[in-house]
């Protein structure tokens, strides 16, 4: 069984999500909230994927109401 940290924060304790993780067998692991130094590595994609959409929005000149696309670009690329 795979094991898997996430906090508390808000992102990934949905009734849905717990019911994905249950159905493909993966083990959560919840740590304190607000707490990045025990999610490196979701904290360290979230912060590249930010920037690079941020630097995105910028370089085209595009205003921020296209936060959402330029992130959703950024993931997909």
């Amino acid at each position: 069984m795979k094991a898997r940290r996430s906090d508390n924060g808000g992102e990934y304790i949905s009734d849905e999500f717990k019911d994905f993780c249950k159905a493909e067998g993966i083990r959560r692991e919840l740590i304190a909230p607000h707490n990045p130094q025990k999610n490196g590595v979701a904290e360290w994609k979230n912060k590249m994927i930010m920037g690079a959409a941020r630097v995105m929005l910028h370089d085209q000149g595009l205003p921020l109401h296209f936060w959402a696309e330029a992130y959703n670009t950024t993931v997909y690329v």
